[in-house]
């Protein structure tokens, strides 16, 4: 857990009120409106999770808890993660374990996961990235977990190009952004209906964070226990998940 001391000198005091501190969740507020944010450092046991050991989908953070409770370990939090078929198979690139599940997903297509610039979340053993697509297929960086997804919300600090400030379009959201220099990841969802510009700009004014990538919007849900948080819907695709000790 990341003392207020440590939070205030990030963030900055001026952008939010004291922060209620849940594990490695918190509540914060930018401009009138509420986002948990739940932080994970590199070295820490990030994962993404899709299917079990019989190979059909999880589905739920329950799930994943189960699962987990064989290795004597638990989710402090966990998150949807990247969008799915009706199946549950992601719809774009994914990564479990350094083993390729779904290929990457190049050309410009229908929806939000086909509005260019989307991107890729990657996690490496020295830390995180969130790549753009066509820069993640000619870098091709060695991931040990990994889920495509979009809209990008912000590339190098500029946020998505088609999105408008004033859009009528608004939603719960989630997504993920990463620090400067690649070693903490910031899941984040909104705690209200926002648009794609008010959201990438809690990631770049906020947060203060250069890259961010959206997961989903409608069944955007939370698993954040120290916050009495466990979002109730419909199964799952791609969950990701931060798995400590049980005790």
């Amino acid at each position: 857990m990341k003392s207020w001391t440590r939070a205030a000198a990030l963030f900055g005091l001026s952008f939010f009120a004291l922060p209620a501190y849940g594990g490695d969740c918190r509540d914060m507020e930018f401009e009138e409106a509420s986002y948990t944010v739940c932080e994970a450092a590199a070295g820490e046991d990030l994962r993404l999770f899709l299917n079990g050991p019989d190979g059909r989908p999880l589905g739920t953070f329950g799930a994943v808890q189960a699962q987990l409770a064989s290795e004597g370990k638990r989710l402090a939090f966990a998150m949807n993660a990247g969008m799915y078929h009706d199946d549950r198979r992601p719809v774009g690139y994914y990564v479990e374990q350094g083993q390729e599940q779904a290929p990457l997903q190049r050309k410009p297509g229908p929806g939000n996961f086909g509005l260019h610039p989307n991107g890729v979340f990657c996690v490496t053993a020295d830390g995180f990235a969130v790549i753009e697509t066509l820069a993640f297929d000619a870098a091709r960086p060695a991931c040990l977990y990994a889920s495509q997804s979009g809209p990008m919300l912000v590339l190098s600090g500029a946020i998505h190009p088609k999105f408008v400030a004033a859009s009528p379009s608004v939603n719960i959201r989630n997504g993920v952004g990463v620090s400067r220099d690649g070693r903490q990841a910031y899941f984040v969802i909104s705690d209200q209906r926002v648009n794609f510009h008010r959201f990438a700009r809690f990631f770049r004014d906020g947060l203060n964070l250069p890259d961010a990538l959206f997961f989903d919007g409608t069944i955007s849900r939370l698993y954040a226990p120290d916050l009495g948080r466990d979002d109730f819907g419909l199964p799952m695709g791609p969950m990701i998940g931060l798995v400590v000790p049980s005790n």
